[in-house]
This record gives C-alpha cells, sequence and structure tokens, in this order.
C-alpha cells in the first residue's frame, strides 16, 4: 500500500500539532523555571496578548546575530506569541542572563538566517525542516 506525498504531509502536520500542544502544556512550564538564565541554552521572549493586553513569557531558542538576534519557529509562522510580538512590533528577550528590548520582527528563510547562525545550529535546523525564523534588532 503506497501513500501518497499529501498524505505524509498531512501526518508530518498533526505529528507537529501534537508536539506544539505537548510543548505548550507541559515542557514550556517546566522550560519557564531555567530559560533565559546565564547558562542555559533557551531564551524567553516577553510579549503583549495583541487582544487581551496580559503579558506573556514564552520560551525560546534564540541565537545572537549581528544586530539582534534570530529565533526558529519550528510550529510555523502562525503560533500566538509570534503574533503577538509582530501586532506590538516589540518585544523583551531574556538570553544568558542578559535582557534586550527588540524591535523590528521580521519573518527570514532558512537561506537568510543560516549564514547569520552558527553551522552547527543551522545543520539541526536543516534536519528538522524549519522553513521560517523570526529576525529581530536590538533597540538602541
Amino acid at each position: 500500500m503506497s501513500t501518497s506525498k499529501q498524505e505524509m504531509s498531512e501526518r508530518r502536520h498533526e505529528s507537529k500539532d501534537t508536539v506544539r500542544a505537548f510543548n505548550k502544556r507541559i515542557l514550556n512550564p517546566v522550560m519557564m523555571l531555567v530559560a533565559g538564565r546565564r547558562y542555559w541554552y533557551a531564551a524567553v521572549i516577553h510579549h503583549t496578548g495583541r487582544r487581551s493586553g496580559r503579558a506573556y513569557a514564552t520560551p525560546v531558542v534564540a541565537d545572537r546575530v549581528e544586530g539582534g538576534f534570530i529565533i526558529p519557529l519550528p510550529y510555523g509562522t502562525s503560533v500566538d506569541w509570534l503574533r503577538n510580538v509582530q501586532a506590538a512590533g516589540a518585544a523583551t528577550l531574556q538570553v544568558k542572563g542578559e535582557r534586550y528590548e527588540v524591535v523590528k520582527p521580521e519573518i527570514i528563510d532558512a537561506a537568510t538566517a543560516f549564514p547569520q547562525v552558527p553551522a552547527k545550529h543551522a545543520r539541526v535546523w536543516r534536519r528538522m525542516r524549519i522553513e521560517h525564523y523570526l529576525e529581530l534588532t536590538i533597540n538602541a
């Protein structure tokens, strides 16, 4: 029995949604205990709800690049925290114990992101098939 490319793509999408739901409900609260701290790889992005006005914090991976940061978007461009940052045009990023006010959120593709990040990160993200990245500029 053969599986079509579309069926495989749908399964991959469903799998990604399942992982995202698990991370949001289970893993993210645990990650928030250590994310953004000096010796931890994960950062925290602080953002404001675009409709509620509530303050939120979400763990992310953020690579420091010239003038700002690049954040991989493994779950795509429709996640709530990203839409909040885009709506506000700004956020606060806590990385390695330091806080940065960041602005100008811009979605970029892998071809634009990879030359700016460490090669080992680019290799992992390529294997994970991450297509979109968020580029943020440090507000000077």
